[in-house]
């Protein structure tokens, strides 16, 4: 067996899902759209081993958590040669369970990385459907730039494509690094709970079907402040429905409403910028890049330059070749 390493980019929603209709599946109720985003990645390097006794997995160079190694090997269940167990090295530049995605490219990375170890050629809709099945979001981050996720009613139809691969319209974002401690409602619970407990949660199916066509109509024309606007009234009514469950939860915190309402104070004095927020108490800023040092002027007294990050549009998941890239 080869050894093959992968990385892959997180991705954030304009237009959410949150919620599933097959969580074995991990088929959504709604379409979703993303940016995938350069700043944030995860690398992983997959070794199949026939002579070993079990997978050995490794996150940020310690042992995985057994929760976390549970969920890493079922999910190489899909892809393994049978009775081959595998070693898994896998590093984050991203904060884990934190509300910034770093499942998308975890899961991404370890599809690729798991195939090519394989010496298997998948297409990357097939790496699109199979990142779905470890994390639902990872099916975007087998794309660059502007992703749209097929909800689908089965394993077949369920994948992403890109919108735009390569934006080249000044479309940026900027992540405002509030919290980066593990949640305490994860992600797969809280929107399970949403769409069994949430009164508007039919409304919401509505919402998106609306959000998409919308966004994609912004995205043709190139309109940041659309495509903003768009992405913030989403969010915020994604969030509502966590609000309305029951019981009623939220992921915001005290500094998540200060980062809103200084990026509403800011839009109001004239500056083109919305904030968008997934499970997670961070807040993401978008806006037209010629507009990125004002923003960071603004930002920078109340939040401080080292929680700032700038991001652009990033690529798919890539091959890493080079013997040094790899992990294990």
């Amino acid at each position: 067996m080869m050894k093959a390493t992968a990385r892959a980019h997180t991705n954030i929603a304009l237009v959410k899902y949150w919620g599933k209709k097959d969580p074995t599946l991990m088929l959504p109720q709604t379409d979703s759209l993303s940016l995938t985003l350069d700043r944030f990645y995860t690398t992983t390097s997959v070794e199949f081993d026939p002579t070993s006794a079990a997978d050995q997995i490794q996150i940020d160079q310690a042992p995985a958590a057994p929760n976390v190694a549970q969920r890493v090997s079922q999910f190489l269940d899909l892809v393994r040669p049978q009775g081959c167990f595998a070693r898994v090295a896998s590093v984050n530049n991203v904060p884990m369970a934190a509300g910034l995605a770093s499942s998308a490219s975890a899961f991404a990375a370890l599809a690729a990385a798991a195939s090519w170890a394989q010496g298997l050629h998948p297409s990357r809709t097939e790496l699109s459907r199979l990142a779905r099945r470890g994390s639902g979001s990872a099916t975007r981050s087998i794309f660059g730039g502007l992703v749209e996720w097929h909800a689908g009613h089965d394993d077949q139809s369920s994948f992403a494509e890109p919108i735009q691969e390569h934006v080249d319209f000044g479309l940026e974002m900027l992540a405002i690094l509030l919290d980066t401690r593990q949640k305490k409602i994860g992600s797969r619970r809280g929107m399970q709970h949403v769409v069994a407990t949430s009164p508007y949660y039919p409304t919401w199916r509505e919402v998106v079907a609306h959000d998409m066509a919308a966004m994609k109509l912004a995205i043709a024309a190139q309109d940041i402040d659309q495509i903003g606007h768009l992405a913030q009234t989403n969010a915020l009514r994604m969030h509502a429905l966590n609000l309305a469950a029951d019981p009623g939860f939220t992921y915001f915190n005290a500094a998540t409403l200060k980062a809103m309402e200084t990026i509403d104070h800011l839009r109001e004095t004239g500056v083109s910028c919305y904030y968008t927020m997934d499970a997670g108490p961070n807040v993401k800023v978008i806006y037209d890049r010629r507009d990125r040092e004002t923003i960071l002027t603004a930002l920078t007294p109340q939040f401080g330059a080292d929680h700032l990050v700038v991001a652009k549009p990033g690529p798919g998941v890539e091959k890493l070749t080079d013997e040094r890239d790899s992990l294990i």
